[in-house]
């Protein structure tokens, strides 16, 4: 079982991946709930559910950047809604990220770590281009969290996105399921491999 990031064993960790869920009604969700599952069965990923540690919106700074500093991975993952991340997760990055500490000339502590974003949107793959519904791509839409990779000093690595979300069967979401275990197990197994360089 891997540990959950509001455990003591998860303060002593020091390398893997950090799993950020955001998502405020994860009863309600077929595709994160499905991601998350399989993101808590692997090895070498810390689970952290911001909306289950902190509803009331009372981040603890200290704790939340001592977790980021425990970790090689950071893994992002939330419901696009309108367009953006979920307010809470925007909060942390507000609170948590801060200069002197992520950015700025003596903020350094997230240089050369990785940045890693798990997506899903209600909308098709096709909605999200010049001439779809939504006008832009993912890319576009994401740019402001590779804008924070880049501004820390941290690897953006390719996101991962779920489109159509909603509409997709068992079976669909499944198939996504596998592919997100695949991905995160990339991140892992290279996280490793730097580590015996």
């Amino acid at each position: 079982m891997t540990p959950d990031a509001n455990t003591p064993a998860a303060a002593a960790a020091t390398s893997g991946v950090l799993l950020v869920l955001a998502h405020p009604a994860l009863e309600r969700s077929r595709a994160n709930r499905a991601l998350a599952k399989t993101a808590k069965s692997l090895p070498g990923v810390t689970f952290h559910d911001l909306y289950e540690v902190y509803p009331d919106f009372s981040i603890e700074i200290d704790v939340e950047q001592a977790r980021l500093l425990a970790h090689d991975v950071i893994a992002l993952q939330f419901p696009l809604y309108w367009f953006s991340t979920p307010s809470l997760l925007k909060e942390w990055l507000d609170l948590v990220w801060l200069h002197g500490f992520a950015y700025g000339l003596e903020g350094n502590a997230l240089a050369g770590k990785r940045l890693f974003v798990a997506c899903t949107t209600g909308a098709t793959a096709k909605a999200f281009h010049a001439h779809g519904y939504n006008r832009f791509s993912m890319d576009d839409y994401l740019r402001p969290l590779e804008q924070v990779a880049y501004q820390c000093g941290m690897v953006w690595e390719t996101p991962f996105v779920v489109h159509g979300a909603a509409v997709k069967t068992d079976e669909a979401l499944r198939a996504e399921a596998d592919r997100y275990r695949e991905r995160l197990a990339s991140l892992t197994a290279v996280q490793a491999d730097g580590l015996g360089a």
